[in-house]
């Protein structure tokens, strides 16, 4: 298991906080929000189309809730925290590169409608760095084994 590292504390504040702001926010969206909301995810996920639109919204802000209170919490390990934010940034990932008018005709550049949905990559680059997070191994385990003995 992996503890939290100095290094891993910005990135989980300035993400979670993020996350769990915009989940914040959608919990009080009203019904004309949580059509737009839902409309734009069926787009790219078709099959959201048999959930009722104020119901996605309200799962998906309490998702975002999770997973901004996981990055959030020092008690989390970073790899665990990891897990979630890429499978959560993966999702969004998939409505950029599926919903149309998001990128240029061709490429993954973004057109300015896309702007704001083009950050996700970013939180799934940094979800996928906290899931390489090295985990540390106490110094008798490392002890134990013949090839580490040898070397004193």
């Amino acid at each position: 298991m992996t503890t939290l590292e100095p290094r891993d504390v910005p990135p989980r504040l300035a993400i979670g906080a993020f996350i769990l702001n915009s989940g914040l926010g959608k919990l009080k969206a009203d019904a004309e929000t949580a059509q737009g909301v839902h409309g734009m995810a069926c787009v790219a996920y078709p099959f959201l189309k048999k959930i009722d639109p104020e119901r996605f919204t309200r799962m998906l802000a309490w998702s975002e809730i999770t997973v901004g209170g996981t990055l959030l919490a020092p008690f989390v390990p970073t790899r665990l925290a990891g897990l979630a934010l890429t499978g959560f940034s993966g999702g969004l990932v998939g409505l950029y590169l599926r919903v149309p008018g998001m990128r240029e005709p061709g490429s993954l550049r973004p057109t300015q409608n896309g702007i704001p949905l083009a950050k996700d990559f970013w939180m799934l680059g940094i979800g996928l760095g906290f899931l390489g997070a090295h985990v540390r191994r106490s110094r008798t385990a490392a002890s134990r084994c013949p090839w580490h003995r040898s070397r004193g």
